[in-house]
């Protein structure tokens, strides 16, 4: 079996055990700004779980694609991934324990055909300090389970991960006793950090054995399941909402328990082939052959690289065709950063031309089963992701190149401030040059993350004071209201250049807190086709939540390398502030201008043309309203 296959089988299973298939959250929810996305399968279910109804019934059933970026700096090894996909079953005030169990178990050895020696499981100790029992009634169903296939399943008390490092697991035991760090649910954490009020409980893990040849017993110790290392890995976790913290701080037990049950489809996959490494699977390692072709380079040799590379597409994929596009902020830049890691890492494989089109449709088949209804751009995304790769290929070499030449005037080392000019001028991540600089041995200052702060900060003040005194004309105040309608200002003349003639320039404007107004040189009457087209166009911008950055520059490289919008540039100062509206490389707006902007097009609203007409001779004028 295949990804696909095992997706499928278990959530038939669940049905065929009562349950009700419910369709995968988007991994950029909606009502939850808590978090960038979903980051686990319980994650949309959790109003339920905390004892909302659920339309479909108490017993639910999914698969849910899900991304991590905190994991990101481990991708590399053979298990850890910024996505995967959560196969999911809860109960709501339904069965507990024992079904949950049995169930799993059954799915595990009867439908995935997973040999029994090679499962173990493991249970919460229990706690003194608060009064919470060991969790025998899990254990004893385990051992059930493990006799009814021949198997008679020994009980180690490990208590603690380290203690499990230096006794290992010991003849005959399969049944493993953690204390709260490795098998206690809450939102908090641990049993200290469990917020009050909050549903919480023990859990029981599930981990496949890969063999005893898979120690590393120099690097982290002698392996048990909850250790580090290629033997053992994790495939589900059931989560027995069995608590609730009170006022006090102690535990009181629920009269509804529910059940949270989450299992790694790409892990369960791995362990159905037998391979501790999880790439090697059906829906990733295709991308690892293309690679191959690609560089010409062995996977077995180069696997951070081709590991990295393939985890980092699938997620932007999966953003892409949810209709995200890559920016410098919050979502957006998290899409960036996977793309621009991507293509870092190719480059170190010597894949120098854009390679994403070769890839993304690879990516798009293993995901082809998820509903429109979370993939709702699908047919966009190669075209989103290939454009990012160009962009940052230009950005690439031009920020390369000027990391050179100030290694060079600066005998091979990079201060804080450099860094933020990298970032600022070039549009360098800060991370990308921190990464660059390790792989090609250039010295980083002792103090260069607070000088790059400090840079950063220095800036920002710069910018209000410029705001205060320089920008004045055509403004009625600083207000919200007046800094989204100056914004909005700029994506109208944007427009009517891109639309319209490209030679159009401003003429004068003013702007309220109501209302905008644009005066340009054009020379006859814009027809209402026209007009719609541009507000339109001004629209898909603001849709697109595109990020506002503003930067000080010298004149002539503002004029003449960044190309961006002035009017008066005998007038303008040698040092001024250049404001750019989308992609850095290929902007929607660049503008000589004093601020004030909002930070992103999509807090601007519903644009609206309110009226064209003629200012002077030559001059049309335009007003606007954001709705």
């Amino acid at each position: 079996m295949n990804s696909n296959d095992i997706r499928e089988k278990f959530l038939r299973f669940e049905e065929e055990k009562g349950h009700t298939r419910i369709a995968p959250a988007p991994l950029v929810l909606e009502n939850d700004p808590t978090t960038l996305f979903t980051g686990s399968g319980m994650q949309p279910l959790l109003p339920y779980l905390l004892g909302k109804t659920h339309p479909a019934g108490t017993r639910l059933t999914d698969s849910q694609p899900s991304l991590r970026l905190q994991d990101i700096e481990d991708v590399g090894d053979p298990r850890h991934t910024t996505v995967f996909e959560m196969l999911g079953n809860w109960s709501l005030g339904d069965y507990f324990k024992r079904e949950q169990i049995e169930n799993f178990f059954e799915f595990l050895t009867k439908v995935v055909h997973l040999d029994p020696e090679k499962i173990y499981v493991t249970c919460f100790i229990g706690s003194e300090k608060y009064g919470i029992p060991r969790d025998d009634e899990s254990a004893k169903i385990w051992q059930d389970v493990f006799k009814s296939v021949g198997i008679d399943a020994k009980i180690a008390e490990i208590g603690s991960a380290e203690n499990g490092n230096r006794r290992g697991v010991q003849p005959g035991e399969r049944i493993f006793f953690y204390d709260d760090h490795e098998n206690w649910w809450s939102r908090g954490g641990g049993l200290d950090s469990t917020p009050i009020g909050d549903p919480c409980g023990p859990d029981s893990e599930v981990f496949y054995d890969f063999g005893e040849d898979k120690q590393d017993v120099e690097k982290y110790g002698k392996s048990h399941p909850a250790s580090d290392g290629a033997r053992f890995m994790e495939i589900g976790n059931q989560v027995f909402m069995q608590y609730r913290r009170e006022k006090d701080g102690s535990f009181k037990e629920l009269e509804k328990k529910n059940v949270d049950f989450g299992a790694g489809l790409e892990r369960i996959t791995a362990a159905s082939i037998d391979s501790f490494d999880v790439f090697k699977i059906s829906s990733i390692y295709p991308l690892i052959e293309k690679i191959e072709s690609l560089s010409g380079q062995k996977y077995e040799n180069n696997t951070d690289e081709m590991r990295i590379i393939s985890d980092h597409l699938r997620g932007a994929y999966l953003l892409a065709a949810e209709g995200l596009t890559p920016s410098n902020k919050a979502q957006g830049y998290a899409m960036r950063r996977l793309v621009r890691r991507a293509i870092l890492k190719a480059l170190d494989l010597g894949i120098s031309q854009n390679f994403l089109k070769e890839l993304i449709p690879l990516v798009a088949e293993n995901y082809r089963t998820l509903p429109d209804s979370m993939l709702v751009a699908r047919d966009s995304a190669v075209s989103v992701l290939e454009k990012e790769e160009d962009a940052f290929r230009k950005t690439l070499n031009k920020g390369l190149r000027e990391m050179k030449n100030l290694t060079k005037r600066q005998n091979n080392v990079l201060n804080g401030k450099d860094l933020f000019k990298l970032q600022d001028t070039f549009g360098f991540p800060l991370e990308i040059s921190t990464e660059e600089a390790f792989k090609e041995g250039i010295t980083l200052s002792e103090n260069y993350r607070k000088e790059f702060d400090d840079a950063l900060a220095e800036q920002r003040e710069r910018s209000k004071t410029a705001s205060k005194g320089m920008f004045k004309g055509g403004l009625e105040d600083h207000g919200e209201m007046t800094t989204k309608y100056h914004t909005a200002t700029h994506l109208l003349l944007a427009a009517l250049q891109s639309l319209v003639d490209k030679n159009i320039v401003q003429k004068g404007s003013n702007i309220t807190a109501d209302r905008l107004r644009l005066d340009f040189n054009f020379d006859k009457k814009l027809d209402p086709e026209t007009l719609k087209k541009v507000e339109s166009r001004v629209n898909e911008w603001i849709e697109k939540d595109l990020p506002v950055v503003f930067s000080e520059y010298d004149k002539s490289y503002a004029k003449d390398v960044l190309k961006a919008h002035g009017q008066f540039w005998d007038k303008y100062p040698e040092k001024l502030k250049v404001y750019t509206i989308g992609d850095f490389d290929a902007p929607v707006s660049r503008e000589v201008c004093g601020g004030p902007h909002v930070e992103h097009t999509g807090v601007l609203g519903h644009f609206k043309i309110a009226k064209e007409e003629s200012s002077s001779a030559g001059v049309r004028r335009i007003k606007a309203i954001l709705e």
